[in-house]
C-alpha cells in the first residue's frame, strides 16, 4: 500500500521481498530491525561488549557487500555472518592466549531457551563443528571436542579413542595451533550433520556414548 496511509514500517515479509529486488533502504532497515539481537549473539560468544560491536559492524559491512537477490532469509544471513566472525575472532591469537578458545562450545545447552534462541544457538554450534571440520584432522577435532566442549582427561580420552595418552596430548596441542590458521579443508555434508546432531544430543542429554563412538568411527576411517 503506498500513499499517506501507508504504514512507516513494512512488515517482515514485504520488507524482506524489498531487500530482494535491491532496495538500500530495505535492507538497511532489516539490519536495523535485528542488531540487537547479532550483538546479544556476537556478546554470548565474545563475552566482551567493545568485540562484539565491531563483529557487528563488519556484518553491516559485509551485509552492503551481499548479493541480497541472493539470500533467502536476510535477519538469518545476518545471524549466521555474525556467528562465524564471532566464532573467527574468538581464535585470534590474542584472544586464545586470554580465554579458552573453547567457549562457543558449551558442554550442556539450555534447553529453556525460546524458539528463536534455540534455533540460533544450533546455528552457532553447527557452524562452530563446521570450523572444527575445516581446520583440524579428524583425531585432532575428536581429541579437542572430548577435552575442551566435555572436559574428558586424556586418560579417558585415550580408552575412548583408542590412542596413547601422551599422543591425545599432542593433538590436543596441535589442535589449538591449527585452529588459529586460516586453512580450509573440505567437509562432508552428511558426516557434518551426523556431527552436530550427536554432539546436540550429548550436550542435551549428557549420554556421550553415541558422540564417543561417533568420533572413535571416524578415526578408524
Amino acid at each position: 500500500m503506498n500513499g499517506a496511509g501507508a504504514p512507516m514500517n513494512l512488515l517482515e515479509s514485504e520488507r524482506d521481498d524489498a531487500v530482494r529486488i535491491g532496495d538500500p533502504e530495505a535492507a538497511a532497515s532489516v539490519f536495523t530491525s535485528v542488531r540487537p539481537r547479532l550483538l546479544a549473539i556476537a556478546h554470548r560468544l565474545l563475552k566482551d561488549a567493545g568485540e562484539a560491536e565491531d563483529v557487528v559492524q563488519e556484518t553491516w559491512l559485509r551485509w552492503g557487500r551481499a548479493d541480497h537477490a541472493a539470500v533467502v532469509s536476510p535477519p538469518a544471513f545476518l545471524a549466521k555472518t555474525t556467528v562465524r566472525l564471532a566464532i573467527n575472532a574468538s581464535l585470534a591469537p590474542r584472544r586464545r592466549r586470554e580465554t579458552p578458545a573453547s567457549a562457543w562450545l558449551p558442554a550442556t545447552l539450555d534447553l529453556g531457551l525460546g524458539p528463536e534462541s534455540a534455533v540460533e544457538r544450533h546455528a552457532e554450534i553447527d557452524d562452530a563443528l563446521r570450523l572444527l571440520a575445516e581446520r583440524l584432522t579428524p583425531a585432532e577435532r575428536a581429541v579437542y571436542l572430548l577435552r575442551q566442549a566435555f572436559a574428558y582427561p586424556y586418560e579417558r580420552i585415550s580408552v575412548v579413542l583408542g590412542l596413547r595418552e601422551d599422543h591425545a596430548r599432542q593433538l590436543s596441542r596441535r589442535a589449538g595451533g591449527h585452529l588459529a590458521t586460516g586453512r580450509r579443508r573440505p567437509v562432508d555434508a552428511a558426516a557434518h550433520r551426523r556431527l552436530v546432531q550427536s554432539f546436540l544430543a550429548a550436550a542435551q542429554t549428557g549420554d556421550l556414548a553415541s558422540l564417543e563412538d561417533l568420533l572413535a568411527a571416524d578415526l578408524a576411517r
